[in-house]
């Protein structure tokens, strides 16, 4: 296991993730002397050789369309109009207008970027601490993965083979409960420090609104529903995503040129590249753990430690809350999943089932220290410290740890949509 600890080395040395995984895999097969650049070749190749994988690109490009275009904007302010008349209720608005967005970008950094500005600055010019401001703004990030679409799902789905449909629809419940119990964290601080109510708008303002947002909220209407129908796949569904919002932003709205294109489809090329590339070169460290038959020995210690699905599952909660501080969730879940899943499914664990159980623990890895990509872009757009932001963000992680523990010893809350709509038998 050399290779491993020459890898967390290279992590904790602030190697970037996708050179320090080529590193390691080279290196392996330098010292055991499989020295063929062939082998090297085909596994990094064949590590993205999956139509589902085009998914990804597809759901980036339109997440930035969507954030170029105004949708966002528009989406805060209908559930402004919705929830803001209620004490503390830019508070509720920031958590509903993530959990709208989320289920059109299937990014958390993209609506960290994106909205999260935009509601940081509505509740800082409301009267709310910034601190606050930003810490529901991270807290309510990690719903983006968990509903449908989602690309760390997809991750999933393609590394364990399951079905990328049911994985969506299983992250709908999941999301919607993150959404309510991190309203009730707001809730009791609106009521202790006294935030108060925005002006009500008015049933004509709220029409308005309505109509100003169906058109973008029609968007996981029709990715959920085409994929239900069997119309699209998922992968299809991205790229109608990013078809539908082109079709708003350079014809119905008109707040994107031509030119605006070039900058839009160069920022999503950078994403898509950097997480392609780490899951190509993942492929090696995946075969280094085949031919060390990792997954087979880790399978039985684990089944040996932990003979009930219950202690699986906490064990397995407990690694990766701690991988999920110091990595990104794309190598975690290629590296992880053919080591877990074994066992899991020896247990009688849905692999639907485990893979919501593994997004959320690795997005509440997100927001949290050293390395949280989503608590360092939301320090940045608020304007304050990160160790500023970890402090406001304490309160926020009891409802996400409650919501994690809820569908980690309650599957029926992650299974019952997918079996009630037909992905699952």
């Amino acid at each position: 296991m050399a290779w491993f600890a020459f890898l967390m080395v290279m992590l904790l040395g602030a190697v970037p993730i996708g050179f320090a995984l080529v590193a390691t895999g080279l290196g392996y097969l330098q010292v055991t002397g499989r020295v063929d650049a062939l082998i090297a070749a085909q596994r990094v190749a064949t590590g993205i050789d999956s139509f589902a994988l085009m998914a990804i690109p597809f759901f980036l490009l339109a997440a930035e369309l969507m954030n170029r275009t105004g949708i966002t904007d528009r989406i805060f302010h209908f559930a402004n109009c919705l929830l803001g008349r209620v004490a503390g209720g830019l508070g509720y608005v920031n958590v509903l207008a993530s959990m709208m967005f989320a289920s059109m970008s299937g990014s958390a950094v993209a609506d960290a970027a994106g909205l999260g500005r935009i509601e940081i600055r509505a509740m800082t010019q409301a009267g709310y601490d910034r601190p606050f401001a930003a810490a529901i703004t991270a807290a309510s990030t990690v719903i983006a993965p968990i509903i449908p679409p989602s690309i760390s799902l997809v991750i999933y789905g393609v590394t364990a083979g399951a079905s990328i449909g049911a994985l969506f629809i299983a992250g709908l419940l999941p999301g919607i409960l993150l959404g309510l119990a991190l309203m009730v964290v707001v809730y009791i601080f609106a009521r202790r420090r006294g935030y108060r109510a925005e002006k009500p708008a008015s049933a004509r303002e709220t029409l308005c609104a309505a109509a100003d947002a169906f058109l973008p909220l029609m968007t996981p209407v029709i990715i959920v529903g085409g994929i239900w129908t069997g119309v699209f796949t998922p992968t299809e569904a991205g790229a109608f995503a990013v078809l539908y919002a082109l079709l708003l932003g350079l014809v119905v709205y008109r707040s994107i040129g031509i030119g605006d294109l070039f900058q839009v489809l160069y920022e999503s090329a950078l994403s898509s590249a950097n997480i392609l590339f780490i899951i190509a070169v993942s492929a090696l460290i995946s075969w280094l753990l085949t031919v060390e038959q990792v997954p087979l020995r880790l399978a039985a210690t684990i089944i040996d430690w932990s003979p009930h699905p219950i202690v699986f599952l906490l064990l397995l909660n407990g690694i990766l809350l701690v991988l999920g501080c110091f990595m990104a969730s794309a190598p975690i879940i290629i590296m992880l999943t053919p080591i877990v899943l074994p066992s899991a499914v020896a247990m009688g664990i849905d692999p639907v089932h485990l893979g919501v159980v593994m997004v959320l623990n690795l997005m509440i890895g997100l927001i949290t220290p050293p390395i949280g990509l989503c608590l360092f872009a939301v320090s940045e757009v608020a304007g304050i410290s990160p160790f500023a932001l970890v402090r406001a963000l304490l309160p926020f992680f009891v409802p996400l740890f409650f919501v994690l523990l809820l569908i980690t010893f309650v599957p029926w809350t992650v299974l019952v949509l997918p079996k009630l709509l037909g992905f699952m038998g």
